[in-house]
């Protein structure tokens, strides 16, 4: 026994004395170190150089350009926003502070709707999906940021925004597009499939598209057709996709949306458990939040949206469609009252002055009509769908959602810098991360700090098969955070979302610090992270 101590001390003395040799960028001294896995925490060291991570391990003295004294702190690795609307954000001002605060370090898009491909080769406007993500790399981003080949981006490249069934000439064609994002580095598709046109998109077209997807190692991830008394509906579609597609398969934001259907969640989760056993790779994200985000579209069928915007708002003012448009949506707020209904964005500040931050409930009072008539006309006067607010599901839901294994978390929103006084928004976008570290771990205890960090970081990275992410690992990228578990804290409200989280001390992205001391620090060292199919 004191022999084999005898040498594995001369090991830990030898490793001491050969990274004793050089000079790291950075030295973290002493942190808790979690690395992603799940695996128990322990207090050590991290070594970074030229974008990687070069040690993990016990206590260590090197010369460093750059010390940072970890103790009494947790050093993980960056998370990752599975469902992230940063791209139109991130062109703007590529700091991204509302989730570089929480410690995210990679920004996922693809929703449905991607950057690209975009635009017509015959016309000369063509921009490809790779072109697309690499123009935030250099523009200059303090984030990582990845996307899955949106479903919806493809279908209007090929059919457009008819409410049809794709021709084989337009298959093929959608085969083509899918095969060159994968190869310039789409994470997979993903489809949102309770909005035009997304939606007019039949499950077979979807398992043709997944399937060549399938092909370069990707993920077909969902939004699926139903979150509410409908969902197990939606969700066999998603399961079905998956098998025939040979692909793994992720649920967008799982929910049992609207209270009649809270407790259909026991049966999706049982449902998603089965076909796992049957050896589906089938996994979920979610956002810390009761309510969901998006527009007036959420009591509105698709079939009035048929041919794109300005057919949609031409055909609101048509009264035979019109009519059947109020029966529809009288029926939908049967189950979403508009009372639960909080409009937030607008296109026009003469209605925003008026209308931000009032219910629909409200609003149908001022105008003196019916709550349908003032859902179509608010629309038609803004000549958007406006953003709203929907008050539809249950905290007691969202708490056994975060104990699923097989959970990870996104922002369903964009990631913000700056904004002006009219500038509204869901809270998530300032605070589900934090949120997970804070009010679920620390204060309610529903996750350990490993398993809350492992969700964040490791579990997604290997769904996306990301190559040297997610983890402390020696040769991963140095995308790590530095943050007091006792202190980390969301502030944003649905009454001021506007607040950045703190307790956030540092951030590094492929080596560099984008937060220090919870200051941002002007750099962009931001890459377009590619996908597994990706060739050079």
């Amino acid at each position: 026994m004191k022999l084999q101590l005898r040498i594995l001390g001369i090991m830990i003395l030898s490793v001491g004395v050969i990274y004793a040799q050089e000079q790291y960028d950075i030295h973290i001294k002493d942190g808790t170190i979690y690395n992603g896995s799940g695996a128990a925490s322990f207090v050590g060291d991290v070594l970074i150089s030229k974008q990687r991570i070069i040690y993990v391990g016990p206590s260590i003295e090197v010369k460093a350009k750059k010390v940072v004294d970890a103790s009494g702190k947790a050093v993980a690795p960056g998370f990752i926003n599975m469902l992230s609307w940063g791209y139109s954000s991130l062109d703007k001002d590529g700091r991204s502070l509302s989730d570089i605060k929480q410690g995210v370090t990679l920004e996922v898009f693809g929703e449905g709707r991607s950057a690209g491909p975009s635009g017509s080769k015959d016309g000369g406007d063509y921009i490809s999906f790779g072109q697309a993500m690499q123009k935030l790399e250099d523009q200059g981003i303090s984030t990582n940021v990845a996307s899955f080949l949106g479903a919806a981006t493809v279908r209007v490249q090929t059919v457009g925004y008819d409410n049809r069934k794709a021709t084989d000439e337009e298959f093929l064609e959608m085969d083509q597009i899918v095969e060159e994002a994968m190869l310039e580095g789409a994470m997979g598709i993903g489809s949102s499939l309770i909005y035009a046109p997304g939606d007019f998109a039949d499950t077979e077209e979807l398992i043709r598209i997944s399937s060549t997807a399938s092909k370069y190692g990707g993920m077909y991830i969902s939004h699926m057709r139903d979150e509410g008394r409908n969902v197990m509906q939606a969700l066999e579609e998603l399961l079905e996709i998956a098998e025939k597609a040979d692909i793994a398969a992720e649920i967008y934001h799982l929910k049992a949306s609207r209270p009649a259907n809270w407790h259909l969640l026991d049966t999706v989760i049982e449902r998603v458990e089965q076909a796992r056993e049957k050896g589906l790779q089938i996994t979920a994200d979610m956002y810390t939040y009761n309510a969901s985000s998006t527009g007036l579209t959420g009591v509105i069928p698709t079939w009035v949206q048929a041919g794109g915007h300005r057919a949609w708002m031409n055909r609101m003012r048509e009264d035979k469609p019109r009519n059947r448009l109020i029966k529809d949506i009288e029926a939908e707020l049967t189950m979403q009252p508009a009372d639960g209904i909080l409009m937030v964005g607008f296109n026009k500040d003469s209605l925003a002055q008026i209308y931000r931050g009032k219910t629909i409930a409200q609003s149908a009072l001022m105008r003196g009509q019916s709550e349908a008539e003032t859902i179509i006309d608010l629309m038609l006067e803004d000549d958007s769908r406006i953003q709203c607010i929907y008050f539809s599901m249950s905290e007691e839901n969202i708490q056994q959602k975060i104990q699923i294994p097989w959970m990870s978390f996104c922002s369903d929103a964009g990631s913000y810098t700056s904004f002006d006084g009219d500038f509204r928004t869901h809270p998530r976008a300032f605070g589900s991360f934090i949120r997970v570290l804070g009010k679920y771990t620390r204060d309610l205890g529903l996750l350990s700090l490993e398993e809350a960090i492992y969700k964040l970081s490791g579990f997604p990275a290997t769904n996306l098969k990301l190559k040297d992410r997610g983890f402390l690992y020696e040769g991963y990228y140095a995308d790590l955070v530095v943050f007091d578990p006792e202190q980390v804290q969301d502030h944003a409200t649905f009454n001021d979302p506007l607040q950045f989280a703190t307790g956030m001390e540092y951030v590094l992205v492929n080596g560099l610090m984008v937060l220090e001391e919870g200051e941002h620090t002007n750099e962009f060292p931001g890459q377009f992270v590619k996908g597994p199919g990706y060739q050079d």
